[in-house]
C-alpha cells in the first residue's frame, strides 16, 4: 500500500485528544508527523516558543523534549500498525498504541530559538509492541535520543 497523501499521522488518528500530539487539543504543542521512509521511519519538524523554556530561558524543558520523543515515537507505531495491516490510518477499526517504556537520553541544551527536528525508526513490531529508536536534533545537532517500547491497547481505551 502506499500513501496518497502527506497528511500528519495525527491529523488522521481518529479522536487524538494527546497534549503533544492531539490535533483536537487546541491548547497543546500540535506535533506533526510524517513518513520520510515509509513503514521504517518518520520525521516531524516542530518550533518551540519563549513559554517552553526550561530554567534558563534560551533552552527548551526537558518534559518538552520527552513529550515530543514519546509522541512521535507512539504516532509512528500507530501508523506503522496500520500500513502493516494494510489500511490507510484511521480506517476500520481504530489501532492506538501506549507507551510501555520511554527511555530519553539528554545529551546537550536544546536552544529554544530554532525548530527541532524529530526521526524516529521501527526497530521490530509485533501484533502487540513496536520498539523505535529516536532522535531530537536543533541545528543539525543532536540533543537528544530515546528509545521507546509501544504497546498496543484496545480501541476502547480511548473515549471519544
Amino acid at each position: 500500500m502506499t500513501d496518497a497523501s502527506q497528511d500528519a499521522f495525527q491529523d488522521l488518528i481518529p479522536n487524538n485528544h494527546c497534549w503533544g500530539c492531539g490535533n483536537l487539543n487546541d491548547g497543546g504543542l500540535q506535533l506533526k508527523s510524517h513518513w520520510s521512509t515509509p513503514g521504517e521511519s518518520s520525521a516531524a519538524t516542530w518550533n518551540p516558543q519563549p513559554v517552553h523554556m526550561a530554567g534558563p530561558t534560551d533552552v527548551l524543558n526537558g518534559g518538552i523534549i520527552s513529550t515530543l520523543l514519546d509522541c512521535h515515537g507512539i504516532c509512528t507505531a500507530i501508523a506503522h500498525a496500520y500500513r502493516v495491516e494494510g489500511r490507510k490510518i484511521g480506517e476500520g477499526d481504530q489501532i492506538w498504541y501506549a507507551t510501555g517504556t520511554l527511555n530519553v537520553r539528554f545529551q546537550k541544551p536544546t536552544p529554544i530559538d530554532s525548530p527541532v527536528t524529530l526521526t524516529a525508526i521501527v526497530e521490530s513490531s509485533t501484533e502487540k509492541r513496536t520498539n523505535l529508536r529516536l532522535s531530537l536534533e536543533s541545528g543539525g545537532i543532536e540533543t537528544a535520543t530515546a528509545e521507546v517500547i509501544a504497546f498496543r491497547v484496545p480501541a476502547s481505551w480511548v473515549t471519544e
